[in-house]
């Protein structure tokens, strides 16, 4: 089994399949020290009831696993800055229930992609801020890590200032509930060159957001070009941002105690093989800088 060192976090999404309480297993079996999970089948709208058993399963699990952290994502289908009222009461819902989740079983924060405003920029982050501080009121203590976007189409949080001013939107008294997680394949096709200007990516976030806001990465390499607003993930290494990046991220102190999430592609044969793979190439970069 690997050995973390004292600060590493670093780890995948891994399965929740046959509850959620199995994940910290599955997470420990690829040689994670950091997972996230989806709380319910992401591309429903049904909202299980978890069960006792299984929310102290799950605890005991965390616990005994020695994971130093569990983050949640939320479902595909929410969209909290939609302006059908249908859809829109729907994702506030089906948000405010996520994070009553991650309340109920003891995970600190939870992924989420700010929406796709549709009609008008302004009126959207309105509509997603008034989301988030429903959940927010409703559900006390989880965390909100607002995810960087890749640009495509009405979608919201492509840009630094965007997620900065989706931020700003919540009353104070919830603000210090909301933070960030970066998505290293987002940011690169988004238009922020992490290959040629990684400094001044992390210079221009630090300026405009705060790396104190950072909560978490996702380390994902990217199918397409540079600036391409599309969002497809690639094996680390082995895609338009290569290596260079993930070695900064990996050697960087500013990031160490910053948990590293992988959402590279599994593989056709297993769920496993891959993240061990990657987990392994990212921790040689580290190793071989040291």
């Amino acid at each position: 089994m690997h050995r973390f060192s004292d600060e590493e976090r670093l780890g995948a999404h891994v399965s929740a399949q046959g509850g959620v309480h199995t994940a910290p297993a599955r997470g420990i079996d690829i040689g994670a020290s950091a997972i996230q999970v989806f709380t319910k089948t992401p591309n429903q709208w049904r909202e299980p009831a978890i069960p006792a058993e299984t929310r102290t399963a799950f605890r005991r699990a965390s616990r005994d696993s020695g994971l130093r952290c569990i983050v949640a994502h939320d479902s595909y289908l929410i969209n909290l800055a939609s302006p059908d009222p249908v859809l829109n009461a729907r994702s506030v819902e089906s948000f405010t229930q996520e994070l009553a989740r991650c309340r109920y079983l003891g995970i600190p924060g939870v992924v989420s992609h700010p929406g796709n405003y549709i009609d008008d920029r302004g009126r959207g982050l309105d509509r997603n801020a008034e989301g988030i501080v429903h959940a927010l009121r409703a559900v006390p203590a989880s965390m909100v890590y607002l995810e960087s976007t890749a640009g495509s189409g009405t979608a919201l949080g492509s840009t630094f200032e965007e997620l900065a001013e989706l931020r700003d939107r919540i009353p104070r008294r919830y603000r210090h509930r909301i933070g960030f997680c970066a998505d290293t394949c987002h940011l690169y096709s988004a238009g922020y060159d992490l290959v040629n200007d990684f400094d001044g990516v992390w210079e221009r976030w630090d300026s405009v957001i705060g790396l104190e806001h950072l909560h978490c990465l996702h380390l994902n390499d990217s199918k397409t070009p540079f600036a391409s607003r599309r969002d497809r993930h690639e094996l680390i290494g082995e895609g338009s941002l290569g290596r260079r990046p993930f070695v900064r991220i990996m050697t960087d102190p500013r990031f160490a105690a910053i948990p590293k999430i992988l959402e590279t592609p599994k593989g056709d044969d297993d769920m496993v093989t891959n993240d061990r793979r990657m987990l392994a190439r990212l921790r040689g970069y580290l190793r071989r800088a040291r």
